[in-house]
């Protein structure tokens, strides 16, 4: 795809709230980018990463940020949409019971769709295939099959003009990814990744999603700025 006729080219980036999708979204901005962010509202019991989305969104720099809303509670089968899950606490054998049926292929094809309105050339989005909790929607080949998915599903794609889907943490370790955001300024405190964070948005330092971060910023040699309840 061509630039925007205002000759600066765009890219919806996928923004959680979270350490990886602050890192992504300066990713895409050193790649020349004027950043659009995105962001579900798809009834995650942690409400707080919206809070956090929209800090990471201005930090970022992002030209506008936008929340859309999905009920995937009414589809519930996850503990991050389920009150009544447990968020486990220790480290489960096969994909656990924090995974989101298909949140990453709904959330990719709202980008998708905005992405073409805006006649962006790029979507990114920060899925890890390494420091991850085997989610099936995390890996290369998820990427790649959404890439193609892409190019036949829209007018861009029939067009010859396909919206590239980039994930640039796909394959770095946790440390990886915090060294990299700390080159480019982000300020990581002002992110939340804890899959059960209180009220003000401190984590619990006890699931999966804390101890990956925490271990990453000790890989890292770096001071975890973590608020921990």
């Amino acid at each position: 795809m061509s630039a925007h006729p205002t000759g600066e080219r765009r890219a919806v980036v996928l923004v959680s709230g979270g350490l990886d999708s602050a890192t992504t979204l300066a990713l895409a901005a050193e790649a020349g980018f004027a950043t659009y962010a995105l962001s579900v509202d798809y009834g995650q019991r942690h409400r707080v990463e919206l809070d956090a989305a929209r800090r990471v969104a201005a930090g970022g720099g992002a030209r506008e940020h936008r929340i859309m809303r999905v009920d995937l509670a009414g589809i519930g089968g996850s503990a991050l949409t389920d009150a009544s899950i447990a968020v486990p606490e220790q480290p489960t054998a096969g994909i656990p019971v924090t995974y989101v049926p298909a949140r990453n292929t709904l959330m990719l094809s709202l980008a998708l769709g905005w992405a073409e309105v805006l006649g962006a050339q790029a979507i990114y989005v920060g899925v890890n295939a390494i420091d991850y909790s085997g989610y099936p929607d995390c890996r290369p080949e998820f990427i790649a099959a959404f890439a193609a998915l892409a190019r036949l599903a829209t007018r861009a794609g029939v067009e010859g003009t396909a919206i590239a889907i980039e994930a640039p943490l796909v394959h770095l370790s946790k440390a990886e990814v915090i060294r990299t955001g700390t080159r480019l300024g982000v300020d990581y405190a002002q992110t939340v990744s804890c899959y059960q964070p209180d009220g003000e948005g401190r984590a619990c330092g006890r699931c999966d999603a804390c101890r990956l971060r925490r271990e990453g910023f000790a890989a890292a040699g770096l001071a975890d700025p973590t608020r921990y309840a």
